[in-house]
């Protein structure tokens, strides 16, 4: 009986085991491309194509007037127009290259910035503080200072992009710094990963899905400050971005358009974030063993 009872607690256990193993035992594999496309990249098509229905049926029925809301063919054939003046990708270009760039630019100011912030504790003191409030101010407020510093160039672009970006950058590196297990610190230390050596090798690896984030948000930040400025400071000498194509269409009350214009705004931020910062993060966690699939 007491044989019984032992071997049952035996198997018991080795089953708990078992189990616990398996809990740790994240898969790392590959999703089948297949299954992304149908888990990833349908729903977002199928959420767009419920909104152009959406608002081709508000335009059939007359639920409001084309004044306010424009007939899909009317922004088709904006599109179109665009495309065989050889126009459309030019404006687009000229944005998303400012927009790269200027988040180049931030995360070259924003890193060592953020690491300074998060491993000084009278920078952080000092420094901290005026980086949360420069993340919570809009963008567009500093559109006319730097209009008056520079003038109308690209150099004011530039520094309102970075005026938005840099603080988001470094705020999430210092943030995932402060997520760092004490003990990758002093693991660190021991095995005299001190001073630069010791950020590059320890901190900022273990860092890494809070920098991540920070950098999406970033990216988020520098686009939206772009738009900003392209919109409030349009000039013949910048030449046409999407900013000035939205503002161009408002001054010309042409709706279909500041549409368009919209639209390739939102699909260009949603892009870039989807090719290259989606991928990277993914990378990120699925190398800690974070993410079970992708």
């Amino acid at each position: 009986m007491a044989s019984t009872e032992t071997k049952a607690t035996t198997d018991d256990l080795a089953g708990l085991e078992a189990g616990l193993d398996a809990l740790d035992a994240v898969q790392t594999h590959r999703t089948p491309v297949r299954e992304v496309l149908v888990k990833k990249v349908l729903p977002p098509f199928l959420a767009v194509g419920l909104v152009l229905v959406v608002w081709q049926v508000l335009v059939s029925l007359k639920v409001t007037d084309e004044t306010k809301l424009p007939a899909l063919s009317a922004v088709w054939d904006s599109l179109s127009d665009m495309w065989l003046k050889g126009t459309l990708l030019e404006v687009v270009w000229t944005s998303v290259s400012r927009g790269l760039l200027g988040f180049l630019l931030a995360l070259a100011i924003g890193t060592p910035l953020g690491l300074l912030v998060a491993r000084v504790k009278f920078v952080r003191a000092a420094i901290g503080p005026i980086l949360q409030g420069l993340q919570s101010l809009p963008s567009v407020a500093w559109v006319p200072p730097a209009v008056l510093w520079f003038g109308l160039n690209d150099a004011m672009m530039f520094t309102v992009i970075l005026l938005g970006a840099v603080p988001s950058i470094a705020n999430g590196l210092v943030s995932g710094i402060d997520q760092v297990p004490p003990l990758f610190l002093r693991a660190g230390r021991t095995l005299g990963a001190t001073g630069l050596r010791g950020a590059w090798h320890v901190v900022m690896p273990a860092a890494l899905p809070g920098y991540v984030a920070g950098l999406k948000q970033g990216w988020a930040f520098s686009w939206r400050s772009l738009m900003a400025a392209e919109i409030i400071a349009s000039s013949p000498d910048l030449g046409l971005g999407l900013g000035q194509l939205l503002e161009n269409g408002r001054n010309n009350i042409d709706l279909p358009g500041v549409f368009l214009a919209i639209i390739l705004i939102l699909v260009v931020g949603i892009a870039i974030d989807l090719l290259i910062f989606s991928p990277v993060e993914r990378y990120v966690l699925r190398s800690r063993g974070l993410l079970v699939k992708s």
